[in-house]
């Protein structure tokens, strides 16, 4: 998800209009809306500064705003979170083990990524199991989707 979807996400998620955030991070009024919409289609990228107080602005965290970014612990947690946000990823907890899975209520994402992982499950037990080796699997992996297509 680019900045600018990032961007609309928490603007909608706060109740705002584009006016009102764009007078907010201080464009003049005539213009506040016309910006945040340059911002949001991807026509403009903000500096580091502006997303640091749109973030403000939004109560959260600038790395809340930028792309994936899995260098750090702070950006992976970032990246989860995105995906709890975009395709209903949810944290549980089963057996006392911390869990990762996917929330039924997002139904075509549901499916679609129940797919993926059901496939990624099955090509890591083939790995477990001695069926492939590792470097089997890394080709799966690197590969994929082009092999799960040639597979099927």
């Amino acid at each position: 998800m680019s900045i600018g979807q990032r961007i609309r996400f928490f603007r909608n998620l706060r109740g705002m209009t584009q006016k009102y955030l764009g007078i907010q991070v201080g464009f003049p009024e005539k213009t506040a809306d016309i910006r945040i919409a340059q911002y949001e289609s991807g026509s403009r990228t903000p500096k580091a500064d502006l997303s640091k107080n749109f973030a403000k602005i939004f109560g959260i965290s600038p790395s809340a705003l930028t792309g994936p970014n899995i260098d750090t612990y702070e950006g992976l947690m970032h990246t989860l979170f995105v995906l709890e946000d975009l395709y209903g990823l949810k944290v549980t907890e089963l057996d006392g083990e911390v869990c990762l899975h996917l929330d039924k209520g997002m139904n075509k994402n549901y499916t679609i990524m129940l797919d993926m992982i059901s496939n990624w499950q099955k090509q890591s037990q083939k790995l477990r199991n001695g069926e492939v080796t590792k470097e089997e699997y890394d080709d799966w992996r690197y590969n994929y989707p082009k092999c799960e297509q040639t597979s099927k």
